[in-house]
C-alpha cells in the first residue's frame, strides 16, 4: 500500500470509530424501553419545531413584567437567533450528514413525518440549549432549572424519535451554548447585586406590620397602583402617600421624611433621587420600591419588584452607599444616585419627554435618538482646566462595568469614585458610526472617546447655561459646575444576606 494511502487510512480511523460509537449509541436509545416517554417525548419534540416552545416560553417570561425574567427571555431569544442560522445555513450545508435509519425505532415514537434536511448538527438541540443557557445567565434557579430540564428533554427526544444521532445532538448543544455565551460580547450579563461593605442589622427600625414606614408612591411612574396593593397587604401599618401628576413631589417627600422612621419611595429613578435628597436632609434610611421603567438604583441594590422591597425591609439589613453631587455657585447641591450627563444624551431625554405622552416611552426614545444623532452639535466646555468640544458626556456615581454611553450596572456602590466618559471632537462627529456604537453598547469604538475615574470633576462653559440630566431628569444649570462624591452618606435597605451571597458567588 502506498505511503500516502496508508496515512489517509490512518487519519480516517478516529472518524470511523466516532461514527461507529455514534451509531451504537443511537441503536441503544432506539431499542430502549422507557415506559410513558413514547407518548411524551414525541409531542415535546414537535412542540419545539420552529422554536415555538421557546418563543412561547419567552413570551410567558416577558408577560410577568419582572425585569430579570424579561432579560432572560430576551437573551434566550437572541441566542436562538444566532444559533439557528449557524446550524441550518452553515452547519447542515457544510456536513450534509444523512438522517439515521429508523428500523429499530418503535412506530409509536414516529407519529409525524421525519425531517428530510441534513442531520448534522441538530437545530432543535441548538435552539433548546441556546435558549436555556441564555435564560440561566439572567433568571433565578427556580426558573432556569425547569427551562434547562425541558431543553435537555427536547435534545434527548431528537435521538429517541429517530430524528438524529447523538453526535448531531451534542454538536447542536455546543453551538447553542456558544451562541448564548456570545451574546455577552454585545450585551454583558448583569450582576444582580452591587456589593457594599458597610452593612449592619437594624431590627429596631423594623416591625412586622410596617409601623414607622412612610411610603411615598409616585402614581404617575407606571407601577404605582401595584405598589400600593402590595404595601397595603404586606405592611398594613405603613403610611402610604400617593403623589399625583399635579402634586409637589419634593414637598411631600420632605414632609414624609420628617415624620418617618423609614422613608420608602416608589417610582422611577427620578423619584428615588428626590427621595434620597429628602432622606439625606432628615437623616433617615431609604427603602426603594421599583415603580418606574428602568429602576437602575433599586436593581443595583438587588430590589427588582415591590415584594423584594418588602423582603429587604423585613431583613433589617441597612447598608450605606455613595452619592454623587453637583455644586453650582449660589444654588443648592444637587444629588445623583446613578448618572449625570450633558451633551447629546440630555438632548435625547428632552426630545423623548416631549414625544412620550403622545406615542409612548419606547417609540419616543427611538425617534428622539434618531433626531438627536442627526442634529446634535458638540458643547464647548472646559473640563478640569482643559478646553474641549464634548459631544456626549457621562458621569457615573461609582465605576460602572459596561461600556455603553449610559452604563446600567456597577460592581460596587461605595467605591468613592466618579466614572467619567466623554466623546470629544475636533470637527464633524461621525454620526452613523457613533449611533451604531451607542446602540450596540460599545462607545469606546467612537473616535474621541475618553474614559477615566476620579473623585471630582470641574466643568465650565461660556454659553451661559448648560442642560444636565441627573438620573434621567433634565435641568438647566449654571456655567460653572463641580461634580463630587459624598462617600457612604446614604443609608439604604439592602436585600437579605443570602441574596448577596448568591450574587457574589
Amino acid at each position: 500500500m502506498p505511503l500516502d494511502l496508508r496515512r489517509r487510512t490512518a487519519a480516517r480511523r478516529p472518524v470511523r470509530a466516532l461514527a461507529d460509537l455514534d451509531r451504537r449509541a443511537f441503536d441503544a436509545v432506539a431499542s430502549a424501553h422507557l415506559p410513558g416517554l413514547e407518548y411524551v417525548l414525541p409531542r415535546l419534540s414537535r412542540s419545539a419545531n420552529y422554536g415555538v416552545l421557546w418563543f412561547g416560553t419567552a413570551a410567558a417570561l416577558g408577560a410577568t413584567r419582572h425585569p430579570r425574567l424579561r432579560r432572560a427571555a430576551l437573551r434566550g431569544s437572541l441566542a436562538i437567533a444566532v444559533a439557528s442560522p449557524a446550524v441550518n445555513v452553515l452547519g447542515k450545508q457544510a456536513f450534509r450528514r444523512r438522517r439515521p435509519i429508523v428500523d429499530l425505532v418503535p412506530p409509536v415514537r414516529i407519529r409525524w413525518r421525519l425531517p428530510t434536511s441534513h442531520a448534522f448538527p441538530s437545530g432543535h438541540s441548538a435552539s433548546a440549549a441556546g435558549f436555556a443557557a441564555g435564560v440561566a445567565m439572567e433568571a433565578p434557579l427556580a426558573i432556569a432549572l425547569p427551562v434547562a430540564g425541558t431543553a435537555a428533554a427536547v435534545a434527548f427526544s431528537r435521538v429517541y424519535t429517530g430524528a438524529h444521532y447523538p453526535g448531531d445532538v451534542l454538536a447542536g448543544v455546543g453551538i447553542g451554548v456558544a451562541a448564548a455565551v456570545g451574546t455577552r460580547m454585545a450585551w454583558p450579563a448583569r450582576p444582580p447585586v452591587a456589593t457594599t461593605t458597610r452593612a449592619r442589622a437594624v431590627p429596631e427600625l423594623v416591625s412586622e406590620d410596617g409601623r414607622g414606614v412612610v411610603a411615598v408612591v409616585n402614581t404617575g411612574a407606571g407601577g404605582g397602583e401595584a405598589v400600593v396593593r402590595v404595601m397595603e397587604r404586606e405592611l398594613p401599618a405603613a403610611e402610604i402617600v400617593q403623589v399625583g401628576p399635579d402634586d409637589d413631589l419634593v414637598k411631600l417627600l420632605d414632609e414624609a421624611a420628617a415624620r418617618a422612621l423609614v422613608l420608602a419611595v416608589a417610582g422611577g429613578d427620578g423619584t428615588v433621587n428626590a427621595g434620597a435628597q429628602a432622606a439625606l436632609r432628615h437623616d433617615v434610611p431609604l427603602l426603594t420600591i421599583p415603580g418606574g421603567t428602568l429602576d437602575h438604583f433599586s436593581r443595583a441594590l438587588g430590589i427588582e419588584d415591590p415584594f423584594d422591597a418588602v423582603a429587604a425591609y423585613r431583613a433589617a439589613r441597612l447598608t450605606r452607599v455613595d452619592v454623587g453631587t453637583i455644586r453650582q455657585p449660589g444654588d443648592e447641591e444637587l444629588v445623583f444616585l446613578n448618572t449625570a450627563s450633558f451633551g447629546a444624551y440630555t438632548e435625547l431625554v428632552d426630545r423623548r419627554e416631549r414625544l412620550e405622552r403622545r406615542i409612548g416611552k419606547w417609540p419616543a426614545m427611538v425617534i428622539a435618538a434618531v433626531r438627536t444623532f442627526r442634529h446634535s452639535e458638540p458643547v464647548e466646555v472646559v473640563v478640569d482646566g482643559r478646553p474641549c468640544r464634548v459631544w456626549l458626556a457621562f458621569v457615573g456615581n461609582g465605576r460602572y462595568g459596561s461600556r455603553g454611553p449610559a452604563p446600567t450596572w456597577r460592581k460596587r456602590m461605595d467605591d468613592g469614585r466618579l466614572d467619567i466618559r466623554l466623546v470629544t471632537t475636533h470637527g464633524h462627529v461621525p454620526r452613523l458610526r457613533a449611533l451604531a456604537a451607542v446602540l450596540l453598547g460599545h462607545l469606546h469604538l467612537t473616535p474621541g472617546y475618553k474614559h477615566w475615574s476620579a473623585t471630582s470633576l470641574t466643568l465650565r462653559t461660556s454659553d451661559g447655561e448648560l442642560r444636565v440630566a441627573r438620573d434621567g431628569e433634565t435641568r438647566t444649570m449654571s456655567t460653572e459646575l463641580e461634580f463630587r462624591k459624598r462617600p457612604t452618606s446614604l443609608a439604604v435597605f439592602g436585600p437579605p444576606v443570602d441574596v448577596c451571597h448568591r450574587a457574589s458567588g
